[in-house]
């Protein structure tokens, strides 16, 4: 149990107190274009996928709605990808501490992140989230060009047809299982983190008890400043 859970209401009232910044408009609106544009590839996706799941379609306008738009807003996700590693290609790097932290995930997984070596901006978990979804979306990019223009693809290069449909589906259900654990730690383990996408800031407490090493650096920062 962490220091939320047992002291709330103080962790509350500091909420509402001395906040610093953790991400820009502009990230925050990417990542919200993503999250989007994903959730509709998922819901297509899976209708496509199975025949028993097609009625997903009907709550995007049906099959042939969602077939047409499914590789057009596949390129829109793919962008949004493109832009959040401009902002976090850096930030992303594993550094000597993510090794550290990562010989330590099982104390991140029982939630008792007040055991866990300090981290920057990003524990490694975050990291390897982030590097699944560059990696899955390059495959999902490369093969579902390969679906979208299945006609010229030669007959007697059929076999990248069938290549490209197991890229395809295995790179998706890799970032969809990413996908529930990402929404489920940033929703229901680390309080705050939701919040901090939706209006870009955090408390210092929340920041000094998750993600230490990138509180101390910003507080540096601003003792420069003054």
């Amino acid at each position: 149990m962490n220091n939320w859970q047992v002291f709330p209401r103080v962790y509350a009232a500091d909420r509402r107190a001395d906040r610093i910044l953790r991400y820009t408009m502009a990230e925050r609106i990417n990542h919200w274009v993503g999250s989007a544009s994903y959730l509709y590839l998922l819901i297509t996706g899976l209708g496509f996928w199975s025949p028993y799941l097609f009625w997903l379609t009907a709550l995007v306008g049906g099959g042939p709605t969602a077939r047409f738009f499914h590789p057009w807003i596949g390129l829109v996700f793919t962008a949004s990808v493109v832009v959040m590693t401009i902002h976090w290609r850096k930030e992303m790097r594993t550094t000597e501490e993510d090794r550290v932290w990562w010989k330590e995930i099982g104390r991140y997984i029982q939630n008792e992140d007040e055991n866990l070596p300090p981290v920057g901006k990003f524990n490694f978990g975050q990291k390897l989230w982030f590097w699944l979804i560059f990696y899955g979306t390059l495959l999902l990019l490369l093969s579902g060009f390969g679906l979208w223009f299945t006609e010229s693809i030669p007959w007697s290069l059929r076999f990248l047809r069938y290549i490209a449909i197991l890229v395809h589906v295995g790179a998706a259900l890799l970032t969809i299982g990413g996908f529930i654990i990402h929404v489920y730690m940033s929703t229901a383990l680390e309080e705050e983190s939701f919040d901090s996408m939706v209006e870009g800031t955090v408390s210092r407490p929340w920041a000094r008890e998750f993600h230490r090493l990138w509180h101390d650096e910003v507080s540096r920062q601003e003792t420069k400043r003054k």
